[in-house]
């Protein structure tokens, strides 16, 4: 059959579906079934579609198929023109409710056509540095979209014709407490400071009138870091003051100590098992664990203990960690692996000034949970009260 939207699939005796994915007899137990049915949000098939064999079958009412997904995520209705119902004006293909429109066309629905060439687009989309806006837009018919990262201002912090200025530059991490561009003393220009008088420092943060040079002043301030103050507070002439301000959980001398790490995203400190010591926990006896999370003995098997610890494709701990008392331990040869299962890639969490969720939150899953007060993909925005 050449026709691929009229093929049809003759399937072998004991399986069924549009594509013979479905099993007519299923060895499965309906628990083990309906746990592999279950989306990251743990609803069965996403709540369009019913779950057969530890398969979903998508809700298809209209005939035209477009429930789709391994659980029945994607809408592709989404697709449809309104003007049209064709899918994606017919200038396009869609991909669980995406439009990704043949070369020539855009917007969201393929429905505008550019006249210009897809070459010439490229072309004025590229910035100084031979990127496409930057990498920090996309660009449409030779203009570029900047990503808006700052959900509290105006405007989005990245702005040029190619995306080339990013203001987010001009913000110490300490200064996210505040609005001041340039720690107050200077002009933000397309994300570079420019100092006033008497002022020096990437961020004019460096006061000329100190006696120690700008490279002693941060050189005091690093301590063991490679940012000044650790990231969590101002250096003004060799000396750091900690943030947020009243803040008793960030001290030590270049603000090294900071005693939120003891806690979960609910404020629980070392899991109720230990106290905390410049950010460590410190477990009683009988726990261990980064939060003191862990038993050290348990009363059950190993058998039983493996089978708490097995994803639903039967991989222990994702392969990445051992099983104890039916919790994963995640390899700490790995630091960025995590999750119940070991499942999750922290490296994916946004950094800002070189600092996972800017220090200003707990990386769960490859997204910052962010701390009260704070807000943004990296936690870099303050939206606490001002100080």
């Amino acid at each position: 059959i050449t026709d691929k939207q009229h093929a049809v699939c003759c399937c072998d005796e004991g399986w069924f579906g549009d594509a013979c994915q479905f099993q007519e007899e299923c060895n499965l137990p309906n628990k083990k079934s309906k746990e592999l049915c279950k989306n990251q949000q743990g609803v069965v098939c996403s709540s369009r579609g019913t779950c057969h064999c530890g398969s979903c079958m998508c809700e298809n009412s209209d005939g035209r198929g477009l429930v789709t997904g391994r659980f029945c995520e994607c809408d592709d209705s989404e697709c449809l023109d309104e003007d049209t119902g064709e899918v994606c004006g017919g200038h396009g293909q869609c991909y669980c409710g995406n439009c990704y429109c043949a070369a020539g066309w855009h917007g969201d629905k393929c429905e505008f056509q550019c006249d210009i060439s897809p070459w010439e687009s490229k072309r004025r989309c590229t910035s100084p540095d031979g990127k496409i806006c930057s990498n920090r837009g996309t660009c449409v018919c030779g203009e570029c979209n900047c990503y808006d990262v700052d959900p509290s201002g105006d405007w989005g912090d990245i702005h040029g014709d190619t995306c080339e200025c990013d203001e987010r530059n001009c913000h110490a991490t300490y200064d996210r407490y505040t609005d001041d561009f340039c720690s107050g003393h200077g002009q933000c220009n397309c994300g570079r400071c420019d100092c006033k008088e008497g002022w020096a420092g990437k961020k004019c943060e460096h006061p000329l009138s100190c006696s120690l040079s700008l490279d002693s002043s941060l050189k005091k301030c690093r301590g063991t870091s490679n940012l000044p103050c650790f990231g969590r507070g101002q250096c003004q002439c060799g000396q750091c003051t900690c943030h947020p301000p009243g803040d008793s959980r960030v001290h030590g001398k270049n603000c090294e100590c900071d005693d939120r790490q003891c806690g979960d995203i609910n404020g629980e400190v070392c899991g109720g098992h230990g106290y905390c010591s410049c950010g460590r926990c410190i477990c009683e006896v009988g726990w261990f664990g980064k939060l003191c999370q862990f038993p050290r003995s348990c009363h059950m098997s190993d058998a039983q203990s493996k089978e708490l610890c097995e994803t639903s494709d039967g991989v222990m701990c994702s392969g990445k960690g051992s099983c104890h008392c039916g919790q994963c331990i995640c390899s700490p040869q790995d630091w960025w692996v995590s999750g119940e299962y070991c499942e999750c890639d922290d490296r994916e969490c946004d950094k800002h000034d070189g600092l996972i969720c800017t220090g200003n939150g707990l990386c769960n899953c490859g997204n910052c949970e962010c701390w009260d007060g704070w807000t943004g993909n990296a936690c870099e925005i303050w939206v606490g009260a001002e100080y």
